[in-house]
């Protein structure tokens, strides 16, 4: 392809609750002010673009992307409701000597990096949305989009849950050996904002790894359906750390209408509109967004 990002520093994996692993990968300088990058929807340990590796490594920072129960190096496993993550990710943020992190979220790992911040005020100096999922119950929910449309079949994700995940399992296993020519095709029918994040080499380069580095059968997209229906397990409104959004403005899969919604009933939010970008482009903004959160981190420790 003529691109090579660069590989994590160090992969492994972290014994949690009931027995279970969770998968990470490292970026960056150890020992730095660490960020914890969770995946989208799909996506493992190491969908990490490329500028955001190379300002770790230039900004003596630590990037530690998770592999979420399903995918990567992480054992099967269907939480309670997306707030019953945060007691595995405590464990994970002790085993690597974490005691304070920034903590990011890209599409379906928005609602996870929420909960993170809600449940460990303590640990987590800020938190960064990248397009971040909303609620679909309570009164915190968001009309529209795909996640509201899933949540018409809630009843059923139940049941199909399981085979869902076997279907995404064979997918995956048959578009590896032409993985480049497939993200092109989806590329050809992206939006034009996901079709300039996607003409990047680099960002070709982190998909196919990021597929390739999956040992695991693929459930985690099913498992993240099925919590996004449910009760999120708290309310965003309760949310006490910064938390700071972005959102391209031509997003078709979360609408922009959801991030602003959001935005404006946590208390400590900031919206940061990207112009003329689709759901991706939070990959498009890793250098910013990591500048954001940094300096946030900074006013809340001087706080």
């Amino acid at each position: 392809m003529g691109a090579r990002i660069t590989a994590p520093r160090v992969e492994g994996v972290v014994a949690v609750r009931g027995g279970r692993k969770l998968g990470f990968a490292e970026f960056g300088t150890p020992g730095g002010r660490a960020i914890v990058w969770l995946h989208g929807t799909p996506g493992a340990r190491t969908q990490i673009p490329q500028t955001a590796r190379l300002a770790a490594a230039a900004e003596g920072l630590r990037i530690v992307g998770i592999d979420r129960p399903g995918t990567g190096y992480s054992t099967e496993h269907l939480y309670d409701s997306i707030l019953d993550f945060t007691e595995d990710l405590r464990i994970v943020l002790d085993a690597l000597d974490l005691d304070r992190v920034a903590v990011v979220g890209l599409s379906g790992g928005g609602p996870y990096a929420l909960a993170s911040g809600y449940a460990m005020p303590d640990r987590v100096a800020v938190v960064g949305v990248l397009g971040g999922v909303a609620p679909t119950h309570g009164d915190d929910a968001a009309p529209g989009g795909l996640v509201g449309l899933a949540d018409r079949f809630a009843p059923l994700l139940g049941v199909v849950r399981a085979p869902l995940g076997a279907m995404f399992t064979v997918l995956v296993q048959a578009l590896r050996p032409v993985g480049l020519q497939a993200l092109k095709v989806y590329a050809r029918f992206s939006p034009p904002g996901d079709q300039v994040v996607f003409a990047d080499p680099d960002i070709q380069q982190m998909f196919l790894d990021d597929i390739t580095g999956r040992r695991q059968p693929l459930r985690a997209p099913a498992n993240d359906i099925v919590l996004f229906t449910r009760p999120w397990g708290f309310s965003v409104r309760d949310i006490t750390v910064p938390v700071k959004w972005w959102h391209g403005d031509s997003d078709n899969i979360v609408p922009l209408s959801h991030g602003e919604l959001m935005v404006d009933l946590i208390p400590d939010a900031e919206l940061f509109v990207r112009p003329g970008e689709s759901h991706l482009g939070g990959f498009a903004a890793a250098v910013e967004v990591l500048t954001v959160l940094l300096a946030a981190w900074d006013t809340a420790d001087a706080r």
